[in-house]
């Protein structure tokens, strides 16, 4: 039988990656893949991750796309129920789909304030309660929400963006004192400035963003989608048995550089 019919698995463990067909949600889905772990990757298109690095035929194997819109709880609650049935049984959850608006404070609309605050806090509050009972009942589960460094800053023109990141930093302690007794760790991993196929081009060598950043990163460049990923998949190895509640900042120290 093909490993990638998950129809023909007896209850399989897999894990779950919102936002995982681009950027840091598909390095996320290609890491844990090499390790060996089946990975559900949700988006709004339901396309397989489009990753920097070809995966083997081996490691392909191990995704599947499904279509969900995070903003949409029964569209997420329905994908997760759909894996249970097909035979899944659900280990993990990473909370990686995200959007950011950027605009002066005074004039943010209420629109652009709600749909940031939707997509990155809100989403990750539902997409837990969708997946709340498939980790009680594989006793227990990591749940990894994917945060910003900008959590803890007062960077102008991102009132929404920046309200919304220190939310997932909220939920995250929350829920893992919350879920602690059944088993599921909670951890929020925040990338700071992080190059992806979605923004290469102004983070580009001689760019004005890039030369700020070699001023402001102590190691004077920016993040690779893997280097987040790295981090995410070592959460589900154990190492982080005894981890959660916490914010890891993947930020190269900027986020402390006076």
């Amino acid at each position: 039988m093909s490993e990638t019919s998950p129809q023909t698995a007896a209850r399989r463990e897999c894990i779950v990656v919102t936002g995982a067909s681009r950027g840091i949600g598909a390095a996320i889905a290609l890491e844990l893949a090499k390790q060996g772990k089946h990975v559900a990757c949700l988006s709004r298109s339901g396309s397989l991750p489009a990753s920097a690095e070809a995966p083997s035929a081996d490691v392909a194997a191990r995704w599947t796309g499904h279509k969900a819109d995070v903003t949409d709880p029964q569209a997420v609650s329905a994908a997760l129920k759909g894996l249970i049935d097909a035979g899944w049984s659900i280990t993990g959850l990473v909370n990686n789909a995200g959007v950011h608006i950027d605009g002066a404070s005074a004039d943010v609309s209420l629109a652009d304030w709600q749909q940031v605050m939707d997509t990155n806090a809100t989403s990750v509050v539902t997409a837990c309660q969708a997946a709340y009972p498939h980790l009680v009942a594989a006793g227990g589960g990591m749940v990894v929400n994917i945060g910003s460094f900008f959590d803890k800053l007062g960077v102008k023109r991102n009132l929404a963006y920046c309200a919304s990141k220190a939310a997932v930093g909220a939920i995250t302690r929350v829920l893992a004192v919350e879920w602690a007794s059944k088993g599921i760790r909670v951890v929020d991993v925040a990338p700071g400035y992080i190059v992806t196929d979605l923004n290469a081009d102004v983070m580009a060598e001689g760019s004005p963003l890039r030369a700020y950043l070699d001023k402001r990163i102590p190691g004077k460049e920016p993040g690779k989608a893997a280097d987040v990923a790295a981090v995410v998949a070592s959460l589900f190895t154990p190492a982080g048995h005894f981890l959660s509640g916490e914010t890891i900042y993947v930020d190269g120290a900027q986020g402390i550089n006076h």
